[in-house]
């Protein structure tokens, strides 16, 4: 009987943030014109080094970026286990991407992403509790990137 090979995890060439020692990079930096995607790479590779503290790859949040771009999740998992850097990941979504966004759609898709807010009275409330926890003073945390990155912040140490 033959063993099927499982490609195995280069954890050298992997280059996995720790995300117990630091946040992902903020869901607003861009990579190749989209929101999200950095960050979600960060815990996609910390994931597969165990290094993913509290973060979790494939959150809804990740799936917002996943969804638009049309890439499984399990999929660009795979490819990042091979220890491909953040433009070669670029480019292997562009090649596997179901969904083929043009570059004026990921620029708006984006744009929309960083202003996305609480956009219910009950997700307003929600969105405030959370705040409330983070800091009681802070008025202007309005969109939930702005949410995320005081987060990020107060996690590790900052004050808000």
């Amino acid at each position: 009987m033959m063993k099927t090979k499982t490609p195995k995890t280069n954890h050298q060439k992997l280059n996995a943030p720790d995300l117990t020692q630091r946040p992902p990079r903020s869901p607003r930096q861009r990579l190749g014109g989209y929101a999200i995607l950095s960050r979600a790479l960060d815990k996609g590779r910390a994931t597969i080094a165990g290094k993913q503290g509290e973060y979790h790859f494939n959150c809804p949040l990740d799936q917002r970026f996943l969804e638009f771009a049309g890439i499984d999740a399990e999929e660009l998992k795979a490819e990042l286990a091979t220890g491909k850097g953040d433009g070669e990941i670029l480019n292997w979504i562009s090649a596997n991407s179901k969904t083929k966004p043009k570059p004026w759609e990921i620029a708006s898709w984006s744009g929309y992403q960083d202003a996305r807010g609480p956009d219910d009275v009950e997700t307003r409330e929600f969105f405030d509790s959370l705040l409330a926890k983070l800091s009681k003073t802070r008025e202007d945390i309005l969109t939930w990137f702005d949410l995320l990155d005081l987060d990020d912040f107060v996690s590790f140490g900052g004050k808000a």
